[in-house]
């Protein structure tokens, strides 16, 4: 970290991020897809597109931190043959993505989940979590792993457990957040 970064505002939220993981792939049948609802892994995601995917998506649960990554960061990231984006559309635009990431040799990593805000409650999740999922599952990795917290939709947790994911551990963080993004920290993680 830089001097002028340690210098930087920041706004201290506590949160509690649970660490999942999948040892087996699930046995029961996915959930399709609703019909005007399709996947598409991204052959070459921009750094304009991504930043637009994450900030629409995580804007609501305080994901803040790619939005800190440069440029040049961000583009090594998404350029790293390990690591896919695949994004949901629902009636022609996106609804969604997710960030897989496998160059952990232990297991492959669901990195980033999420519905756009206008997608939620359309009966879209489960169907694009299982295709994560399944996705990742395709490669045969020894393991799948995610994390969440209290940041997040209150139903990510729940989500994550009834497709398969187990609980290993929960930690407290206080994470830094720059006021220079603007982002609104939830009631609940100021103790309002």
């Amino acid at each position: 970290m830089s001097a002028q970064q340690a210098a930087e505002p920041v706004e201290e939220v506590a949160v509690e991020v649970t660490f999942l993981r999948m040892d087996t792939p699930p046995a029961s049948p996915p959930a399709p897809l609703p019909e005007a609802a399709r996947v598409e892994r991204m052959a070459r995601c921009s750094v304009a597109f991504y930043r637009y995917l994450y900030n629409t998506v995580g804007e609501p649960w305080l994901w803040w931190m790619r939005r800190i990554a440069g440029d040049a960061e961000l583009a090594a990231l998404l350029g790293h043959p390990a690591v896919s984006i695949d994004v949901l559309y629902a009636g022609g635009e996106p609804a969604g993505f997710y960030e897989l990431d496998r160059r952990p040799a232990q297991a492959v990593n669901l990195a980033y989940f999420g519905l756009m805000p206008w997608a939620i409650g359309h009966g879209l999740g489960a169907a694009f979590l299982r295709h994560a999922v399944d996705a990742a599952w395709a490669d045969h990795p020894p393991a799948l792993t995610v994390n969440t917290c209290t940041a997040d939709h209150p139903r990510a947790l729940p989500a994550y457990l009834a497709t398969g994911f187990r609980r290993l551990r929960t930690v407290r963080e206080i994470w830094p957040v720059p006021l220079r993004l603007g982002m609104k920290v939830p009631a609940h993680l100021r103790g309002e």
